[in-house]
């Protein structure tokens, strides 16, 4: 299927990348978009040293997927997989999105 959107997500703080996420999904599903990429970066390989840097890094990684699955999307987000490595691998999500309702 084609990308219809991409949202970049990476290096935005939790709250700002949570609201970001949510708007660009209503807008996308308002659009009649099918299909968005969510790029929220990978982390990296000393995740869990990172702490002076501003916290841990690939929070973005893991919350997202939670974030796809709350009950508030679940009007908006039919499912989601991780991304071919063409665009992003393990980086990057695809998102299938519910027909808006009329």
């Amino acid at each position: 299927a084609a990308i219809d959107a991409r949202l970049d997500l990476h290096g935005l703080h939790q709250e700002a990348a949570h609201r970001r996420l949510i708007g660009f999904l209503a807008v996308a599903q308002r659009r009649g978009d099918r299909v968005v990429l969510v790029i929220t970066g990978k982390g990296s390989p000393d995740a869990d040293t990172d702490f002076l840097a501003g916290g841990r890094r690939g929070v973005l990684r893991r919350l997202v997927p939670l974030w796809l699955s709350e009950p508030a999307l679940r009007t908006v987000v039919i499912g989601f997989s991780e991304a071919h490595i063409s665009h992003g691998g393990a980086g990057a999500l695809y998102v299938r999105l519910r027909k808006a309702r009329r």
